[in-house]
C-alpha cells in the first residue's frame, strides 16, 4: 500500500493512529537533529518529522515518496492554521523514495505562474503541480459535470459528433487530414459541429448538446486558442431566440453562482442591437463595465467644411480628463496613429462654456454647441472625436480609444462581470475587395426570409444571430437557423454560389431540408472563455491543461513535427519546396 488516505484528509482526529501517506516533497528543513519534510498532493500538505538527517542530502524537492508513521500533535509554536493538517504532524517510521527528482528544477513550483510561459509549457507536468493549476483542473471538471447535469435536467440529449468530417465555412482556416485510402482527398477537423447539430434536429433529437472539441487554424491571442478548444454546443427544435437565451442564462447563473469570485448580473440579460453596439461602444463585444458611451456625430457635422470630418463616419465621447498630464493625450494620439487613424481630435469645455482645441478654428460656433450637446459634455470635460471614410474602421478605432481612455482614467469596474446579448447582426458584409460575403454563419435565418432576400439591399438585411458578451469577450455565439431550401439557395446565390456548388459542399443539409426540417435555434458558449471569466484571468492558456504557445507550437511534445518520406508516400503527399 502506497497510502491509506489523501493528504487533505489528515487532521487532529487521527492523533495516535498509524497511517500511510504518499506525495511530492515540497520542502526539507533541518532543525538541528530533527528533519521536517513537507509533502504535497492535490488535496493538501502534511508535515513529516524524522531524526534521520541523511535525508537532508538524499531527498530532493519534487521527489515522490511514501511513508508510514504515527500522527502526533505539533508543538504549540509550530501550529499552522492555514493548513487543514496544521495542528498535527506525522512521525516517520518508514520512508521509500518512489521516484527521485533532479536537484535543479526548471522553475519554482510555488511561483510557476510568474515564470516565463515558454518554460512553463515545456515543463507543463511541473506547472500543473502548482495550486492554481490544480484549482483550474478541478474547476474544469466541476463546470463540465454541472453543465451536463443542468442540460440533462432540461431535456437535452448529449450526442458526440464526428471529428473527421469535411470543411465548413466557419470563418477560420481548416485543419486538413489527408486520406490514405482515397488518394488526393482530405478530411477536415470540425471548426464546430454546426451541420451535424442541425442534422440532429432533422433527425428528431429535439434538444442536443455536447462539450464539443473544435479545431481552428487561426492566429492565437491572449483570449483565443489556436488548434483545439471546447464549446458547450447546443441546439433546440421548435425554439425561439428568447428560449435559447433563457437556457444560456440559467446555465450562466448556475455556474457563476457556484464558481465565480466576482459578482455578476443575473438574467434576463440586456439585449443590444449590433448597430447600436457599434455606435455606442465601437465593437460587437463591448465591456459594459466601462462607463464611457460614444455617440455618432455625423448629424453634427453634416454640413461641415472641415475636410477631416466631411463625408466621414464620425464617433465621439466626453470624459473628465482635466487632471491628466499632456502625456495622457499624447499617448491616446499615438495609439490612434499606430492603428491607422488620420489623427485624434480633442477639445476641452472651458469655464465660459466655449471649446478650446486645435480643431475649433475649423468648425462653426453651431457645430461647437451641437458637439457639446450631443456628447453631453460639461465644463471641464474633454471631447474626443474620431473620423474615417470607412465606417468599419471608424468604429474599430473609436472602440479602441474608448477602452484605452477607460483604462487610463479608471472608469472600468474590474470587480464584477457584466453580461449582455448583442442581437440583430448583419447577414452580409463587404469584403476588402468589395464583394458581398456572409458576415457570420451562412446557416442563419435572415430577418424577413425569402421576401427580404429578393427585395432588399443585402447589406441592410439582419440575421437572427446573437452573441453573449461579457467584459469585452465574446462568450457565446448562436442563431435561429434557416430551414428553408429556397432561402438557402438565395442566401448562397447572393455571395456567388450556385445550386450545384451548394449541393457539393452542403449536400447533407440541403437534402435534409427537403424531408421535413423542424425550425430550430442554437448557441455555443466557449468552455474556456467561461473559465477565464470565473477565475478573472486574461490569458486563456492558463485554463487549458496542455495548450500550444502563442506561435502554435506544442513545446511539451515537440509539435508540429516533420513527417517521414514513407508516411508521406502512404498519404499520397509530396512537399513543395
Amino acid at each position: 500500500m502506497y497510502r491509506s488516505m489523501m493528504l487533505g484528509e489528515v487532521d487532529e482526529s487521527l492523533i495516535g493512529q498509524e497511517i500511510c501517506l504518499a506525495g511530492w516533497v515540497k520542502t526539507v528543513r533541518d532543525h538541528g537533529g530533527i528533519v521536517f519534510i513537507d509533502i504535497r498532493d492535490k488535496s493538501g500538505v502534511v508535515q513529516l518529522k524524522t531524526y534521520d538527517d541523511s535525508l537532508l542530502t538524499s531527498l530532493s524537492r519534487e521527489s515522490v515518496i511514501s511513508i508510514k508513521g504515527r500522527v502526533v500533535s505539533r508543538d504549540e509554536e509550530t501550529v499552522n492554521l492555514s493548513l487543514k493538517s496544521g495542528k498535527v504532524e506525522v512521525e516517520i517510521s518508514e520512508l521509500k523514495i518512489l521516484s527521485k527528482s533532479k536537484n535543479m528544477l526548471p522553475f519554482d513550483i510555488e511561483d510557476s505562474m510568474k515564470t516565463n510561459e515558454e518554460v512553463r509549457l515545456k515543463h507543463r507536468y511541473l506547472d500543473l503541480r502548482n495550486d492554481k493549476m490544480q484549482e483550474m483542473l478541478a474547476l474544469r471538471a466541476d463546470v463540465a459535470y454541472e453543465t451536463r447535469t443542468l442540460l440533462r435536467g432540461l431535456g437535452f440529449t448529449e450526442v458526440n459528433t464526428p471529428i473527421l468530417t469535411v470543411p465548413s465555412p466557419e470563418g477560420a482556416r481548416d485543419y486538413l487530414v489527408p486520406s490514405r485510402v482515397h488518394k488526393g482527398k482530405f478530411y477536415a477537423l470540425p471548426q464546430a459541429p454546426q451541420q451535424f447539430k442541425q442534422l440532429l434536429m432533422c433527425g428528431g433529437v429535439d434538444k442536443y448538446f455536447q462539450i464539443a472539441p473544435c479545431f481552428r487554424d487561426e492566429d492565437p491571442r491572449a483570449d483565443r486558442l489556436t488548434g483545439d478548444f471546447y464549446q458547450i454546443d447546443m441546439e433546440m427544435s421548435f425554439a425561439t431566440q428568447e428560449e435559447v437565451h433563457s437556457v444560456v442564462e440559467k446555465l450562466v447563473e448556475e455556474l457563476f453562482s457556484k464558481h465565480s469570485k466576482f459578482p455578476f448580473n443575473k438574467g434576463p440579460f440586456k439585449k443590444i442591437p449590433y448597430k447600436e453596439a457599434m455606435v455606442k461602444y465601437g465593437t460587437d463585444k463591448p465591456d459594459l463595465r466601462n462607463s464611457i458611451e460614444m455617440v455618432g456625430l455625423e448629424d453634427v457635422f453634416k454640413d461641415t467644411t472641415f475636410g477631416a470630418f466631411k463625408d466621414k463616419t464620425i464617433e465621439g465621447f466626453s470624459v473628465n480628463a482635466k487632471d491628466q498630464p499632456r502625456s495622457f493625450f499624447d499617448k491616446l494620439q499615438d495609439l490612434m496613429l499606430s492603428e491607422g487613424a488620420g489623427g485624434l481630435a480633442w477639445v476641452r469645455v472651458q469655464e465660459d462654456g466655449s471649446l478650446k482645441g486645435p480643431i475649433v478654428k475649423f468648425i462653426t460656433e453651431k457645430e461647437c454647441e451641437d458637439l457639446k450637446t450631443k456628447t453631453g459634455a460639461k465644463i471641464g470635460d474633454d471631447i474626443f472625436v474620431i473620423a474615417d471614410a470607412s465606417a468599419k474602421k471608424c468604429y474599430r478605432l473609436a472602440g479602441l480609444l474608448r477602452i484605452e481612455a477607460g483604462e487610463k482614467l479608471g472608469l472600468i469596474d474590474k470587480s464584477r462581470i457584466e453580461f449582455c446579448w448583442i442581437v440583430d447582426f448583419p447577414m452580409f458584409e463587404l469584403s476588402d475587395e468589395g464583394k458581398v460575403e456572409f458576415c457570420h454563419n451562412p446557416f442563419n435565418m435572415p430577418n424577413g426570409g425569402l421576401e427580404a432576400l429578393n427585395s432588399c439591399d443585402p447589406l441592410e438585411i439582419n440575421a437572427y444571430q446573437y452573441d453573449l458578451v461579457a467584459n469585452g469577450y465574446e462568450v457565446a455565439s448562436g442563431a435561429v437557423r434557416n430551414t428553408d431550401k429556397d432561402v438557402m439557395l438565395k442566401l448562397f446565390e447572393i455571395v456567388g454560389y450556385g445550386e450545384e456548388e451548394i449541393q457539393s459542399r452542403f449536400g447533407a443539409l440541403y437534402t435534409a431540408f427537403q424531408y421535413g426540417a423542424p425550425p430550430h435555434a442554437g448557441v455555443a458558449p466557449g468552455f474556456e472563455r467561461l473559465l477565464m471569466l470565473m477565475l478573472g484571468i486574461t490569458n486563456i492558456r492558463d485554463v487549458v491543461p496542455f495548450p500550444m504557445n502563442s506561435r502554435a507550437q506544442d513545446l511539451l511534445m515537440g509539435g508540429p513535427i516533420e513527417a517521414g518520406e514513407k508516411q508521406l508516400r502512404e498519404l499520397h503527399i509530396k512537399l513543395r519546396q
